[in-house]
């Protein structure tokens, strides 16, 4: 590798590092202003991407135990965030649903974040904003392979 590449991985390794806490740091600041952890507010995105799931879905989504998800449940649900309903396929499961109010009252903390990845977005060409969604793809599919392997050990 030339050292100008490895030059350059490494600037990527770096801004993707700063990047990564940044946005720990705004999820953690959006949770705090909702009242919920950070792992509360994430497991909520999950919701809110995927739609409404098992508890066990909720598991293998995010790695964490079962009996962790079925307690996180238990909280969002005791602060009107999520609620359980009956499984249309199956009666004996039941699925966590977002309440869609509750979501909505706290959409306005993303605006200044949400107008900037617009205004952000206009500087490239699609071209380039092809190749940022596929490192980012990719990026987000490594991280969650390192996170389900870490996981997995610990349950050793």
């Amino acid at each position: 590798m030339s050292s100008e590449r490895a030059h350059l991985v490494e600037k990527v390794l770096l801004r993707s590092r700063e990047l990564s806490t940044e946005t720990v740091m705004f999820h953690t600041a959006i949770s705090e202003t909702r009242g919920l952890s950070a792992v509360e507010s994430k497991v909520l995105d999950y919701l809110a991407r995927f739609g409404p799931q098992t508890p066990k879905e909720l598991a293998r989504l995010s790695g964490l135990a079962p009996a962790s998800v079925t307690a996180m449940v238990d909280r969002l649900e005791r602060k009107g965030i999520v609620d359980r309903r009956p499984h249309p396929d199956d009666r004996r499961r039941v699925l966590i649903a977002l309440d869609e109010r509750a979501i909505a009252s706290g959409v306005h903390l993303w605006d200044h974040l949400v107008k900037g990845m617009y205004e952000l977005c206009d500087r490239y060409t699609d071209d380039e904003l092809r190749t940022v969604i596929g490192f980012v793809e990719a990026a987000t599919t490594l991280t969650h392979e390192s996170t389900t392997k870490l996981t997995e050990s610990t349950k050793e």
